[in-house]
């Protein structure tokens, strides 16, 4: 399994995925020509894949809709050589995903090898459910179940609490403690500018900026970049 989970499509002072191009490069290496891009995190899905398309040609990489498959979304999966999950809302990705028939067919052909490239919503997906996501749930799919690649939940974009301030709202830290008082997984706070790399038994945080590990009865614990969490699967 050959995986790499972004926290955000864009740092900032920089462009589309332009601080995670070489990791997406490394990824497909020479063994894939043509990417499938599921752009339904988002409500203008043809403009958010020609966005994504000059992208991913500027690396030098083909790229497809799925949302332009002939033959319909589940067989366009089950030939693609790649899969790149967008961001965007994760409740609409989600609902598009179940709705369509996806997540077992993304699953299985992931599960037997296909690189699979998640950005924030993509990442979250990427998860036994999208309960630790940032987003409101402006549709609601017909479950939280998502395709389960990995045994640990991600909150992308993750921030840490601002000493002094005022704003009397949940921190991410109570958020993702009040999941833990109802589920088990570990949450991985993936900060903007970080990204996990899934290689078989191994998992390499790379990035900028590190990450946060919260687990249910246990205080947080913070992983540098370079850093190897292999122990989260």
């Amino acid at each position: 399994m050959r995986l790499l989970l972004v926290s955000s499509s864009a740092v900032y002072g920089s462009g589309y995925l332009d601080h995670c191009a070489g990791a997406i490069a490394t990824i497909l290496a020479s063994s894939v020509s043509r990417v499938l891009f599921v752009p339904y995190a988002l409500s203008d899905r043809d403009a958010y894949a020609a966005n994504t398309r000059a992208r991913f040609e500027a690396m030098g990489f083909a790229l497809d809709s799925v949302s332009d498959a002939r033959g319909g979304a589940a067989l366009a999966v089950e030939k693609a050589e790649a899969l790149f999950v967008g961001g965007g809302n994760t409740f609409r990705l989600l609902d598009a995903l179940w709705r369509n028939e996806l997540v077992e067919p993304i699953r299985r052909r992931v599960l037997a090898g296909m690189p699979y490239i998640g950005s924030s919503a993509g990442s979250n997906v990427a998860c036994p459910s999208i309960k630790t996501t940032n987003d409101m749930p402006i549709v609601q799919p017909p479950s939280f179940a998502a395709l389960g690649l990995v045994p640990f939940n991600i909150n992308p974009h993750y921030q840490d609490p601002i000493p002094g301030s005022m704003h009397m709202g949940e921190t991410r830290e109570q958020r993702i403690a009040e999941f833990h008082e109802e589920n088990d997984p570990p949450v991985l706070g993936l900060r903007e500018g970080a990204w996990l790399v899934v290689n078989g038994a191994t998992v390499a945080l790379q990035g900028s900026s590190g990450a946060r590990l919260f687990r249910r009865g246990k205080p947080p614990m913070e992983y540098a970049s370079g850093s190897r969490l292999d122990f989260l699967l």
